[in-house]
């Protein structure tokens, strides 16, 4: 996408301006410049004090919109897909990204990964989990398990109370040097996560920064995702890399982004163009209406421009690495050595009752 995607921003200084109104000859037109001069002094002063604002001058234009419906599948569970879907289906790094529900008796049992990064943050309730090293545990609300899949891990994932529990899933595709690392688990309580506040925003950084806050948390592609709240009238300006691809999913309230004119509500996602290396666009605009607060998951990363063959639980960059990660977790080797003759606590209770 070309620097037309981009929203500018820059204007005439006001020192221009001043000398084009006193070279006009009627006192109607330097009525007209006075009045451009003190609108320019209002923008340039927003500019400076509305949240994170300063630092983006060339905020990027919204490339899309999609509404994410709500879909069950079997019983306890069901998702809003925002990422992985037909009109979607990745957007490089981002595999999917899921608004999902999942309550008793739902519940993934023991099923192995490789080549990616798995995130998990809880909105509302609990989500256990036990992996085939022995790393368990439960996330609750306002938690973030950041896994890094890598050669191999098998693992169960189960609703962590009663009642329905809610949260995000986001899948980041590694690159092909890293597909086979060893993997890792990083996980942030709610209390652990930086956060920030200013000009009527909050933000929790669970990836990357913003606001001058820094997320602990180390991801294999550089990444940012941040968890936003805004007041009615509030403002944010986000620094994003050129060339990163960018997107936000609102999940409750309704904000505009970009240049809109228009709000956009809950459970919807939005796709920002200008990524492209040479667009010049430096980040991403979001405001909230007089009316109305928002909460928004801003998620961008950096992208990797290789193919991606995707298959159940193996996402690789050939055929052949897929049917070699399949051949590799049924022998029980090259990564998925522990999984044998191991059983996770929450399989080994279904079997109990059953």
């Amino acid at each position: 996408m070309s620097a037309a995607a981009c929203i500018s921003f820059h204007a005439p200084t006001t020192s221009v301006v001043v000398a084009a109104a006193s070279a006009m000859a009627t006192a109607a037109e330097a009525a007209a410049a006075d009045k451009i001069i003190t609108s320019m002094k209002e923008e340039e002063e927003d500019t400076h004090t509305a949240a994170g604002r300063g630092l983006v001058r060339r905020p990027r234009a919204v490339a899309r919109r999609l509404a994410c419906d709500r879909r069950a599948l079997g019983d306890g569970f069901a998702l809003r897909r925002a990422i992985g879907r037909p009109e979607l289906d990745s957007l490089d790094p981002f595999l999917s990204l899921d608004e999902f529900e999942f309550s008793p008796p739902a519940g993934f049992s023991d099923h192995p990964h490789r080549g990616f990064e798995n995130v998990t943050y809880m909105l509302e309730g609990g989500f256990s989990y036990h992996d085939f090293s022995g790393h368990k545990g439960t996330i609750s609300t306002g938690d973030v398990q950041w896994m890094t899949a890598g050669r191999g891990v098998v693992h169960a994932e189960m609703p962590g109370g009663r009642g329905v529990q809610r949260g995000i899933n986001l899948w980041i595709n590694l690159s092909s040097k890293d597909k086979m690392v060893e993997p890792r688990y990083q996980e942030l309580t709610s209390q652990d996560i930086p956060a920030a506040e200013s000009d009527g925003v909050s933000v929790k950084v669970i990836a990357g920064e913003a606001l001058g806050a820094r997320s602990p948390l180390q991801t294999r592609t550089p990444a940012l995702c941040l968890d936003v709240a805004m007041r009615p009238g509030a403002r944010l300006r986000q620094p994003v890399p050129p060339g990163w691809s960018a997107c936000a999913y609102v999940i409750d309230g309704e904000a505009v982004f970009g240049a809109d004119a228009s709000a956009v509500g809950a459970h919807t996602c939005v796709v920002f163009g200008g990524g492209d290396d040479d667009g010049g666009c430096d980040g991403v605009a979001a405001r909230t209406t007089d009316r109305a607060s928002a909460r928004f998951l801003l998620v961008a990363a950096r992208p990797h421009g290789e193919s991606v063959v995707k298959d159940g639980p193996f996402v690789m960059n050939t055929r052949e690495e897929v049917e070699q990660a399949r051949e590799d977790y049924r022998n029980r080797r090259n990564g998925f050595e522990m999984a044998a003759g191991w059983t996770s606590d929450h399989a080994a209770a279904t079997a109990a009752v059953h």
